[in-house]
Protein backbone atom coordinates (compact mmCIF):
# COMPACT_ATOMS: atom_id res chain seq x y z
CA UNK A 1 0.00 0.00 0.00
CA UNK A 2 1.33 3.31 -0.84
CA UNK A 3 1.56 5.85 1.71
CA UNK A 4 1.63 9.83 0.87
CA UNK A 5 3.41 11.85 2.73
CA UNK A 6 1.90 14.28 4.89
CA UNK A 7 3.22 17.38 3.43
CA UNK A 8 1.81 16.08 0.12
CA UNK A 9 -1.50 15.63 1.88
CA UNK A 10 -1.88 18.64 3.26
CA UNK A 11 -0.54 20.59 0.19
CA UNK A 12 -3.32 18.92 -1.95
CA UNK A 13 -5.93 19.96 1.00
CA UNK A 14 -4.77 23.62 0.49
CA UNK A 15 -5.08 23.38 -2.95
CA UNK A 16 -8.53 21.94 -2.49
CA UNK A 17 -9.70 24.72 -0.23
CA UNK A 18 -8.57 27.21 -2.19
CA UNK A 19 -10.22 26.52 -5.38
CA UNK A 20 -13.52 25.96 -3.46
CA UNK A 21 -12.96 29.88 -2.05
CA UNK A 22 -12.44 31.03 -5.55
CA UNK A 23 -15.29 29.28 -7.12
CA UNK A 24 -17.26 30.60 -4.12
CA UNK A 25 -16.10 33.93 -4.87
CA UNK A 26 -16.66 33.51 -8.75
CA UNK A 27 -20.50 33.09 -7.56
CA UNK A 28 -21.03 35.78 -5.27
CA UNK A 29 -23.69 38.73 -6.27
CA UNK A 30 -24.19 37.16 -9.03
CA UNK A 31 -27.94 37.28 -8.51
CA UNK A 32 -29.65 40.57 -9.06
CA UNK A 33 -31.02 42.75 -5.82
CA UNK A 34 -34.22 44.45 -6.50
CA UNK A 35 -31.98 47.87 -6.62
CA UNK A 36 -30.06 46.47 -9.14
CA UNK A 37 -33.10 46.20 -11.05
CA UNK A 38 -34.47 49.54 -10.68
CA UNK A 39 -31.01 51.25 -11.65
CA UNK A 40 -31.40 48.95 -14.92
CA UNK A 41 -35.17 49.86 -15.40
CA UNK A 42 -34.09 53.65 -15.45
CA UNK A 43 -32.08 53.13 -18.56
CA UNK A 44 -35.07 52.25 -20.41
CA UNK A 45 -37.69 54.25 -22.22
CA UNK A 46 -41.00 51.69 -21.37
CA UNK A 47 -40.59 49.02 -19.12
CA UNK A 48 -43.14 46.50 -19.87
CA UNK A 49 -44.10 43.46 -17.61
CA UNK A 50 -45.15 39.70 -18.67
CA UNK A 51 -48.34 38.45 -17.51
CA UNK A 52 -50.27 35.11 -17.56
CA UNK A 53 -51.88 33.83 -21.07
CA UNK A 54 -49.39 35.92 -23.32
CA UNK A 55 -51.06 38.83 -21.72
CA UNK A 56 -48.49 42.24 -20.48
CA UNK A 57 -48.74 44.51 -17.75
CA UNK A 58 -48.09 47.97 -18.59
CA UNK A 59 -48.45 50.69 -15.70
CA UNK A 60 -50.70 48.24 -14.02
CA UNK A 61 -52.81 47.64 -16.59
CA UNK A 62 -53.26 44.44 -18.21
CA UNK A 63 -53.26 44.54 -22.26
CA UNK A 64 -53.44 41.58 -24.70
CA UNK A 65 -50.90 42.39 -27.41
CA UNK A 66 -53.40 44.34 -29.34
CA UNK A 67 -54.01 46.36 -26.82
CA UNK A 68 -50.13 47.21 -26.09
CA UNK A 69 -49.29 47.27 -30.01
CA UNK A 70 -52.48 49.86 -30.18
CA UNK A 71 -50.64 51.60 -27.38
CA UNK A 72 -47.20 51.88 -29.31
CA UNK A 73 -49.26 52.74 -32.59
CA UNK A 74 -51.03 56.21 -30.30
CA UNK A 75 -47.07 56.47 -29.06
CA UNK A 76 -45.77 56.86 -32.38
CA UNK A 77 -48.97 58.72 -33.40
CA UNK A 78 -48.35 61.52 -31.14
CA UNK A 79 -44.14 61.69 -31.62
CA UNK A 80 -43.71 60.03 -28.20
CA UNK A 81 -42.61 56.30 -29.54
CA UNK A 82 -40.00 54.81 -27.28
CA UNK A 83 -36.51 54.45 -28.75
CA UNK A 84 -36.10 51.10 -25.92
CA UNK A 85 -38.40 49.04 -24.27
CA UNK A 86 -37.64 46.49 -21.16
CA UNK A 87 -39.78 43.58 -21.02
CA UNK A 88 -39.68 42.09 -17.12
CA UNK A 89 -41.28 38.84 -15.42
CA UNK A 90 -44.36 39.78 -13.40
CA UNK A 91 -45.27 38.47 -9.90
CA UNK A 92 -47.40 36.36 -11.62
CA UNK A 93 -45.82 34.97 -14.26
CA UNK A 94 -42.52 34.59 -15.80
CA UNK A 95 -41.50 35.64 -19.87
CA UNK A 96 -42.58 33.17 -22.03
CA UNK A 97 -41.59 32.17 -25.73
CA UNK A 98 -45.14 33.85 -26.28
CA UNK A 99 -44.26 37.16 -24.94
CA UNK A 100 -41.25 37.13 -26.80
CA UNK A 101 -42.46 36.40 -29.79
CA UNK A 102 -45.54 39.34 -29.68
CA UNK A 103 -42.30 41.97 -28.53
CA UNK A 104 -40.60 40.57 -31.84
CA UNK A 105 -43.60 41.44 -33.98
CA UNK A 106 -43.71 45.13 -32.07
CA UNK A 107 -39.85 45.77 -32.68
CA UNK A 108 -40.83 44.88 -36.24
CA UNK A 109 -43.76 46.82 -36.77
CA UNK A 110 -42.63 50.02 -34.17
CA UNK A 111 -38.90 49.82 -34.76
CA UNK A 112 -37.67 50.45 -31.06
CA UNK A 113 -35.54 47.86 -29.63
CA UNK A 114 -36.47 45.24 -26.62
CA UNK A 115 -34.34 43.67 -24.03
CA UNK A 116 -35.55 41.53 -21.26
CA UNK A 117 -33.61 39.71 -18.83
CA UNK A 118 -32.34 36.23 -19.34
CA UNK A 119 -31.11 34.92 -15.76
CA UNK A 120 -29.02 37.67 -15.34
CA UNK A 121 -28.15 39.13 -18.41
CA UNK A 122 -29.99 41.08 -20.59
CA UNK A 123 -30.60 40.03 -24.12
CA UNK A 124 -31.94 41.83 -27.14
CA UNK A 125 -34.73 40.41 -28.52
CA UNK A 126 -33.86 39.69 -32.52
CA UNK A 127 -36.74 39.27 -34.75
CA UNK A 128 -35.71 37.27 -36.96
CA UNK A 129 -34.43 34.50 -34.33
CA UNK A 130 -37.84 34.81 -32.41
CA UNK A 131 -39.94 34.40 -35.13
CA UNK A 132 -42.34 37.17 -34.69
CA UNK A 133 -45.95 36.21 -33.89
CA UNK A 134 -48.83 37.90 -35.12
CA UNK A 135 -50.48 40.48 -32.56
CA UNK A 136 -54.00 38.59 -30.87
CA UNK A 137 -56.59 39.39 -28.74
CA UNK A 138 -57.31 37.76 -25.22
CA UNK A 139 -60.45 35.75 -25.12
CA UNK A 140 -61.30 34.25 -21.68
CA UNK A 141 -62.09 30.48 -22.09
CA UNK A 142 -66.07 30.70 -21.89
CA UNK A 143 -67.66 28.83 -18.95
CA UNK A 144 -71.32 27.04 -20.31
CA UNK A 145 -74.26 26.70 -17.67
CA UNK A 146 -75.89 23.97 -17.14
CA UNK A 147 -79.03 25.30 -19.01
CA UNK A 148 -76.48 26.19 -21.79
CA UNK A 149 -75.62 22.14 -22.54
CA UNK A 150 -78.47 21.75 -24.92
CA UNK A 151 -77.78 19.39 -27.72
CA UNK A 152 -79.74 20.17 -30.48
CA UNK A 153 -80.31 22.92 -32.73
CA UNK A 154 -83.76 23.50 -31.81
CA UNK A 155 -82.83 23.83 -27.98
CA UNK A 156 -84.28 23.05 -25.05
CA UNK A 157 -87.98 22.48 -25.63
CA UNK A 158 -87.47 19.38 -27.52
CA UNK A 159 -89.38 15.98 -26.13
CA UNK A 160 -86.08 14.11 -25.81
CA UNK A 161 -84.15 16.84 -23.64
CA UNK A 162 -87.36 17.33 -21.80
CA UNK A 163 -88.29 14.03 -20.82
CA UNK A 164 -84.17 13.93 -19.28
CA UNK A 165 -85.47 17.20 -17.11
CA UNK A 166 -88.04 14.76 -15.86
CA UNK A 167 -91.22 17.06 -17.70
CA UNK A 168 -92.50 14.56 -19.63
Amino acid sequence: MTRFSTLLTRATAALMLGSLLVLAGCHRGSTKSPADMAKVEKKFDVTVEAYKSGQFMLDGAVLSSIDLGSHFAYEKDIGKLPKTVLLVRSDDSKIRKQHLQYMARMVLDYGFAVYYDDGGTLKKINPVETKARALQEYHAPVKQDDGQKCKSAAGCDSVEQAGQRGGY
